[in-house]
């Protein structure tokens, strides 16, 4: 996976995010939207996220992991 330095999500635009408001999970290429998918998954588990918007990040990510 391309590692993110500390400047580079600050120069992402909004739309490679799957949260853009708290530009949070990262999904501008086929790695960071598998993670992000996991990590969204994590945080249900643990209760820090609602299953609405896991399912958020999931639709956006996929749309990253099923481009061609």
């Amino acid at each position: 996976m391309a590692e993110l330095k500390a400047k580079t999500p600050n120069k992402l635009p909004s739309k490679d995010f799957a949260e853009p408001d708290k530009r949070a999970y990262p999904i501008e290429d086929k790695p960071h939207a598998r993670n992000a998918k996991a990590r969204a998954g994590q945080a249900v588990k643990v209760g820090r996220m609602s299953k609405a918007e896991e399912a958020k990040i999931d639709k956006k990510a996929d749309a990253v992991l099923h481009k061609s």
